[in-house]
């Protein structure tokens, strides 16, 4: 049995009693980074061991996790915020997990898109989740093709590149194009910055960037 387990994405009280539950039961944690996930299991006093899974080591450990897997272990796999395989490992090896008749389960819970999703103040009937863009081979070509999407467009930033990566919007999508951007969601310094992209750009030119970055986007009028 896999369970796929949704952790805060800030605020540690943001997880379910479900989680806790089988965080609780399971034989093995699989674990992003181990340090990050030792403290919230500290923090709700889940003593259960820790295994690191990355995506430096997804590739090299899959078999061994599916024969464990195979031989009757329950798992359950943690990233160090929000929901596995969105954005972080989990994929190849739920993947796997279906090809050998593996239980998987996946427990609803916090994922950092949809709160920034709901407060931006764009359209949320139609979207798409586009993640992290590519930063060199397929960027451009991306972009053009974005550039016509009609929905509204979610995507996932490092503070680092935040600005660099509203220039290029700006420069595809167009100055006035509406945006939010989403930092810090449920911690104590959750910022949401709305307006247009050139906007945007204007209010993060003058501070530096720390956080967890959501960035919304308006779709192309029709």
């Amino acid at each position: 049995m896999l369970y796929l387990v949704p952790t805060p994405i800030g605020n540690l009280k943001d997880i379910t009693l479900r989680a806790l539950e089988v965080l609780n039961a399971v034989d093995v944690i699989l674990a992003e980074d181990t340090r990050t996930s030792s403290k919230l299991l500290a923090h709700h006093n889940i003593q259960k061991p820790l295994s690191p899974y990355h995506q430096h080591n997804e590739h090299k450990i899959l078999q061994h996790l599916v024969d464990q897997l195979l031989a009757g272990k329950k798992m359950a796999v943690i990233t160090d915020a929000g929901t596995p395989a969105i954005s972080d490992p989990a994929f190849l090896l739920v993947r796997e997990c279906i090809k050998n008749g593996i239980k998987v389960e996946c427990l609803p819970g916090a994922t950092a898109f949809v709160p920034a999703l709901v407060n931006s103040g764009i359209p949320s009937n139609r979207f798409c989740f586009e993640g992290f863009i590519p930063l060199k081979k397929g960027r451009q070509t991306l972009l053009k093709e974005l550039a016509e999407e009609e929905r509204t467009m979610i995507f996932y930033e490092s503070p680092l590149r935040l600005r660099r990566t509203l220039e290029d919007f700006i420069q595809y999508f167009g100055a006035g194009r509406s945006c939010c951007v989403s930092r810090e969601l449920s911690k104590l310094f959750e910022e949401n910055a709305r307006g247009s992209l050139q906007e945007v750009l204007a209010h993060f030119s003058q501070k530096e960037v720390k956080g967890e970055i959501v960035i919304v986007v308006a779709g192309k009028e029709k």
